[in-house]
């Protein structure tokens, strides 16, 4: 296979009814650690939202228990774009988030505004870093995979195209950026989180190389002091030449799927896709699914 014969592949298929396999092949085979990173930051940037963050920091699950939040977030996710919507661990992963999700008051804004963090910043992640630029039918792939896992969420209002979802991300985002000092937390344990996946002496210079990455207004929300012009550029350059020597390289013959990121650290022995998460109902300790349920979900092993 050559270098670019994968996407002339995607250019023949139709971008809204091969929507999750296009958006399959571009994340899994054309741009895995791409897509890591920029959903990383595209949940990241959601704890920017004062009611988002503030929530995120009354569960504790991002603060105390951050290597599994990330971990659960990442494989569920993931469940779903292997599986597909109609594949059984698709549907377990679908029915855990909207378990998760009932037991707290999460506005319908705010579930779209992470929706389209989903959607928009891959697209600008590999714009400004990947080894090319997505492709038209990427770009609508994603919208209506997106579209379609917020309809199964229950999200209202969905945006039909990614011009719509950027429109709204953006003016969300500039409605609603802020400080919160249970949000600023929550970022601080991010930020630890991902230093900790390397030698300890890395860990400021990791902290500071992630910063650089960072826009502005998510740098003014957590209060955090802007890295120098200089440390943003060479950090900024280092990343691109990064995408630069992708493309010289053969294209991935065997798909890269989130489970098998090494920052995966929580499931050394597998896991089962309906015990991810966490398992509240307000006022009373314990999951609302069954063990007997639970149970029956197939060990996903560690390739």
């Amino acid at each position: 296979m050559k270098r670019y014969e994968r996407l002339a592949q995607i250019r023949r298929m139709d971008p809204e009814k091969e929507a999750s396999e296009i958006y399959r092949l571009t994340s899994a085979y054309e741009f895995p650690w791409d897509f890591t990173r920029a959903l990383e930051l595209a949940l990241y940037r959601t704890y920017a939202v004062p009611s988002i963050g503030r929530l995120l920091a009354e569960t504790a699950e991002l603060t105390d228990r951050t290597q599994k939040r990330y971990d659960d977030t990442a494989l569920l996710l993931d469940a779903i774009v292997e599986h597909g919507f109609d594949g059984e661990e698709g549907r377990t992963a679908i029915r855990r988030i909207n378990q998760m999700h009932r037991s707290y008051d999460i506005s319908n804004e705010d579930m779209r505004y992470v929706l389209c963090t989903f959607v928009v910043m891959p697209k600008r992640w590999i714009e400004a870093y990947g080894w090319r630029r997505l492709s038209r039918h990427e770009i609508v792939a994603s919208s209506v995979h997106y579209r379609t896992l917020g309809r199964h969420l229950g999200i209202k209002d969905i945006p039909e195209t990614y011009e719509e979802f950027e429109a709204c991300l953006d003016a969300y985002e500039e409605a609603h950026f802020g400080w919160d000092e249970g949000a600023r937390r929550v970022s601080d344990a991010t930020l630890d989180l991902m230093a900790s996946w390397y030698p300890r002496p890395l860990a400021p210079l990791l902290r500071t190389s992630t910063l650089a990455l960072l826009d502005e207004p998510l740098l003014r929300a957590f209060r955090y002091e802007p890295p120098g012009t200089v440390t943003r550029a060479l950090v900024r350059r280092a990343v691109r030449a990064r995408g630069r020597l992708v493309r010289l390289m053969p294209p991935r013959r065997a798909p890269h799927f989130a489970r098998q990121n090494w920052e995966i650290k929580g499931y050394p022995d597998g896991y089962r896709v309906a015990e991810l998460g966490t398992c509240p109902v307000p006022g009373v300790r314990g999951c609302p699914v069954s063990p007997a349920a639970r149970a029956e979900s197939p060990v996903v092993p560690f390739e």
